[in-house]
């Protein structure tokens, strides 16, 4: 008999003996308090149409639904070992929870990666390190060019751009008070400036994406009046302008009506309670010279404060084509932050996380390359903005050429991130990327706040030691040549064999054509 013919005959039984039995015995009633709602549940299985496998396998089908819904945790706490997870293995979850905890976060019996598989890469150390108590242990970056005013001293390692309403009302507030404590600065992510990045006075670096949220008329279009107010809010040290971000380039934001309530909209200028989808371009300018003219008018109105653009490479010609429009208009970013195709924080479609964007460290050492050719990196700092866990993550993308990086998803699991990856649900079970009170509730922001902090200045210092141990004393110290790479098993490539360094000046002078990272 087929299981449904038997749930069948079974719930007959059920129902008979218990009316037979009944006049008797009024206690067993109490078995259809247990079997009345399986019976219930089972007989909707076989009339609904939606699950092939709740109409064949009635009560028990649903077995399948509930395994497959604990399946990530099953996998997180049971299966994976500690090099497997994905995106964030948990060798690297652990090692930002105990420096947001700071407990010990030393090793024992060796490291757990197989140094010999492709792909392991190492940085070389010296036998003359240089004593760490002599360095600097809070390096800072000075960005803004030649028409900037208002120039910033940027730590090392900021906050990476993360909106209110993506993000809990408490988890924004740990953020901006660790980095008040830490001394760093916090991203506000394109969903505009929120009371809450304002709260305990933390650096802000204000990202203007193309929903211009906080800066836009009713039409969504570029409003200067609402611009000039919020980018001269004395927290506000940068203005980031995003052309495109590494979780999803070339598509547009996404704000599910369920996290968009009354206070984000007010915040971002839209209606309320409704699903709003950021354009996947700007509607300011439409090619390289108009965006520079942009950036211009950007940095006019914030009375000369740091302003600089974000983007994830694709068409590299295009990057080209910005850097030989500002030699022709003279209008220089004070900084370009560089994003990369792996992802990030923002809910995007599979095939954009997956397939489109060049990645990181690729596309970093091209922009840099680039700006090199173009005689402009002395102008211009370079952020790095990707998956940085840990200081030898900070270490390799200096070495390729940035000036300082920013990170995500690091500072979500320092803030109380599991990586439960529910993030575009509203669910998040931890309070930090939902707009669900009683979830949010879970988040202390004293606590949070100095986790964030702590794993700030423990990995700062942790990168001053990898200094040290290399013999240079400043970050511009490192260089690509003390980055390797094993490519096969018997062969090793420093960066500067992988990504070889462009000579200052060799696009100006034509002696000299960048290759495509791709053939």
């Amino acid at each position: 008999m087929k299981p449904r013919g038997i749930f069948v005959l079974l719930s007959i039984i059920v129902v008979g003996v218990v009316v037979a039995v009944f006049p008797f015995w009024n206690n067993v009633i109490w078995f259809m308090v247990l079997f009345g709602p399986l019976i219930v549940i089972g007989y909707f299985d076989m009339i609904q149409k939606g699950h092939s496998i709740r109409r064949n396998f009635p009560v028990i089908g649903n077995i399948r639904y509930l395994l497959e819904s604990i399946r990530p945790e099953i996998m997180q706490y049971f299966v994976e070992n500690d090099t497997d997870g994905r995106p964030i293995n948990r060798l690297d979850r652990s090692l930002i929870y105990q420096r947001a905890k700071k407990v010990n976060d030393t090793a024992p019996f060796g490291t757990q990666l197989n140094v010999y598989d492709i792909g392991y890469e190492w940085m070389d150390h010296s036998i003359y390190a240089k004593n760490r108590k002599e360095i600097d242990h809070d390096p800072r970056v000075m960005i803004g060019g030649p028409d900037c005013k208002q120039p910033y001293a940027a730590s090392l390692m900021n906050i990476s751009a993360m909106s209110f309403g993506s993000l809990s009302m408490n988890a924004v507030l740990a953020m901006n008070k660790g980095a008040k404590i830490g001394g760093f600065a916090q991203n506000t992510g394109e969903g505009g400036i929120s009371p809450y990045h304002l709260q305990y006075g933390g650096d802000l670096i204000w990202q203007v994406g193309t929903g211009y949220f906080g800066c836009r008329d009713k039409k969504g279009n570029f409003n200067p009046v609402t611009y000039k107010e919020n980018a001269n809010i004395p927290n506000v040290k940068m203005i980031e302008l995003k052309i495109s971000q590494g979780a999803k380039p070339g598509h547009g934001g996404l704000l599910p009506a369920s996290k968009n309530t009354e206070e984000i909209a007010a915040i971002r200028h839209i209606d309320p309670h409704t699903t709003v989808h950021s354009p996947n371009t700007h509607s300011a300018f439409t090619n390289a010279t108009e965006l520079l003219y942009f950036i211009k008018e950007l940095r006019d109105l914030s009375n000369g404060k740091p302003v600089g653009f974000k983007m994830c490479i694709g068409k590299q010609i295009e990057f080209t084509d910005i850097c030989e429009a500002m030699i022709e208009t003279g209008i220089k970013p004070d900084f370009i932050t560089i994003d990369g195709g792996e992802g990030g924080t923002g809910a995007a479609p599979v095939e954009f996380s997956n397939s489109i964007g060049i990645p990181l460290r690729d596309g970093l050492a091209y922009a840099v390359n680039t700006l090199r050719g173009y005689d402009l990196k002395k102008d211009i700092s370079v952020v790095a903005s990707g998956k940085v866990f840990s200081s030898f993550d900070i270490a390799r993308l200096i070495a390729i050429g940035a000036d300082t990086v920013s990170c995500a998803r690091a500072m979500m699991l320092a803030t109380g991130c599991i990586q439960a990856l529910l993030c575009h649900k509203n669910t998040c079970p931890v309070g930090v990327a939902t707009q669900d009170k009683s979830l949010m509730r879970g988040l202390d922001v004293e606590d949070k706040s100095q986790r964030v902090a702590n794993f700030h200045s423990q990995t700062v210092y942790s990168f001053i030691e990898l200094m040290a141990a290399s013999g240079v004393t400043t970050p511009q110290g490192l260089r690509r040549v003390h980055i390797n790479r094993r490519v096969e098993m018997d062969k090793i490539k420093k960066y500067s064999e992988i990504y070889p360094l462009t000579e200052v000046g060799a696009l100006l002078k034509k002696e000299e054509i960048l290759e495509p990272i791709h053939s």
